[in-house]
C-alpha cells in the first residue's frame, strides 16, 4: 500500500506525500496550514493508496473536531477511527496547533501601554 491524505477543512483542500513501501503504519510527519474563520467546526482526512495504472484506492476516512482545538490551542497527536462504508478499518494519529491570528484592524482608537518589557492593550476577547 502506498497511502497519502487529503485534508480538507471546508473548501481548502491540501494533500500529503505518499508514503510509498511503508505499509499500514505510514507516517508522514508534515504540516499543513489552514486558514481557518468562524464556522470552521472540523478537518476531514480522507485516506488514500496511489496507483500507478489504476485509479486512486479509498482506503477510509476521518473527522477531527476543532472545537477542542480552539479552546486549548495545541492538541498532542491523538487517534481519530478511520472508517470506510460504515466500518471501523483503523486509525490515524494527528497532532495540531492552532494560531491565531493577530488581527490589525481593531479598534481605531486602542490604547497601548508597556510596562517593564511586557505589551498591555485594553483590547479584551
Amino acid at each position: 500500500m502506498d497511502p497519502y491524505v487529503i485534508l480538507t477543512c471546508r473548501t481548502q483542500e491540501q494533500r500529503s506525500s505518499v508514503a510509498s513501501g511503508q505499509g499500514s503504519e505510514p507516517q508522514w510527519n508534515e504540516s499543513f496550514v489552514f486558514t481557518v474563520s468562524d464556522g470552521a467546526s472540523e478537518l476531514n482526512l480522507k485516506i488514500m493508496d496511489k496507483d500507478t495504472f489504476t485509479k486512486d484506492d479509498f482506503v477510509g476516512e476521518a473527522t477531527v473536531p476543532l472545537d477542542p482545538l480552539f479552546t486549548e490551542g495545541s492538541l498532542p497527536p491523538t487517534a481519530y477511527s478511520v472508517v470506510k462504508d460504515g466500518e471501523y478499518c483503523g486509525e490515524i494519529r494527528v497532532g495540531l496547533t492552532f494560531t491565531p491570528e493577530r488581527s490589525s484592524s481593531r479598534e481605531c482608537c486602542e490604547e497601548e501601554q508597556n510596562y517593564g518589557g511586557w505589551k498591555e492593550s485594553s483590547y479584551q476577547d
